[in-house]
């Protein structure tokens, strides 16, 4: 195709139907001009992807036909039904498709957090490396203790770090380096923790107080680096779609489990504010964080596999994905 060509026999219908777009208020003419040049155009979008899909041509008419799609079939209002849509079918599908990622990650990440643990735990330069004898103790002794301060600030803020963070793992899954170094690097953080508690006889308050919280947070930690990875898997590996349709489809997916974590880390943000440092017996404590983790996993695996075998898979629907138009017959 004859990009430039094509350009200039079709431009006088794209500007007419950008300057219809732009209309406030229609003519019964107009209207009826503007649904017959939008499917027009988006039939001269088509051409353009199949034939010779010129990145900067394709983007323009993209957005061109996905405002005049705006203006003939109204824009769309955000409903309840949506919302529930988006809870029950999207989130858990997305999930469920990265659930083996999600174990892969899972136990690479504890495998890699025992061995610094057990090296810090028994190698004295490496116990030396966490601080001085003095620095050490008032870390295991009140400090690791104090930093679940109760309160609804607190887990306010664990929340949208631990968002930020799982958000930022997704986004940089194409490198494959962002998910690999931001797993490992928490992995070995935790892990070395554990191993200085372990050093100086405080292996159980470290359990105690990072497993009401921890068993959920960590996987959506664990959830992050598994849909991060699986997005640069994606670009590796696209199988029968065009390389840049399947990471459009993979990422679109995949942003949908960066926005369910938001939820889950609300939730694990609540236990680690209210719980973690409460009085409560610590055995109400951890079991709090079991039934949490639970209750993902079953959100995940039932409402999950129902709705992937109903073919959903957390993008968006094909029409405002771009993938299907109207075209002219």
């Amino acid at each position: 195709m004859d990009l430039d060509a094509f350009e200039r026999a079709r431009a006088a219908d794209w500007a007419r139907l950008d300057e219809l777009v732009r209309l406030r208020r229609r003519t019964g003419a107009e209207a009826d001009e503007l649904v017959r040049l939008y499917q027009s155009v988006a039939t001269d979008l088509s051409s353009v992807r199949s034939a010779a899909p010129d990145p900067e041509m394709v983007t323009r008419l993209s957005m061109l036909v996905g405002r005049a799609r705006s203006a003939v079939a109204g824009t769309h209002e955000p409903s309840w039904r949506d919302v529930t849509a988006f809870v029950a079918v999207a989130v858990p599908a997305a999930l469920y498709r990265i659930r083996w990622w999600t174990v892969g990650v899972t136990v690479a990440f504890l495998a890699l957090g025992t061995v610094a643990g057990v090296w810090v735990a028994t190698q004295p330069d490496a116990l030396a490396s966490m601080g001085t004898p003095s620095q050490q103790e008032e870390y295991v002794e009140n400090s690791f203790a104090e930093y679940y301060t109760p309160g609804a600030g607190f887990a306010t803020m664990v929340w949208t770090n631990n968002a930020f963070l799982t958000a930022v793992c997704i986004a940089t899954g194409i490198t494959g380096i962002g998910p690999v170094y931001f797993l490992a690097n928490n992995a070995i953080s935790v892990g070395a923790v554990g191993g200085m508690m372990a050093a100086h006889g405080h292996l159980d308050v470290f359990l105690q107080l990072i497993s009401p919280h921890g068993l959920l947070e960590l996987t959506a930690v664990f959830v992050a680096g598994g849909a991060g990875l699986r997005i640069f898997w994606t670009w590796i590996e696209p199988g029968p779609r065009t390389r840049g349709k399947a990471l459009a489809q993979e990422a679109r997916a995949l942003f949908t489990v960066a926005v369910g974590l938001v939820g889950v880390l609300a939730v694990s943000g609540l236990i680690e504010g209210f719980v973690t440092g409460s009085n409560l017996p610590w055995a109400v404590k951890i079991g709090i964080g079991v039934v949490a983790l639970a209750a993902f996993w079953a959100y995940t695996l039932v409402l999950g596999r129902r709705a992937v075998r109903a073919g959903y898979t957390g993008d968006l629907e094909p029409d405002r994905a771009g993938y299907v138009l109207a075209t002219a017959g």
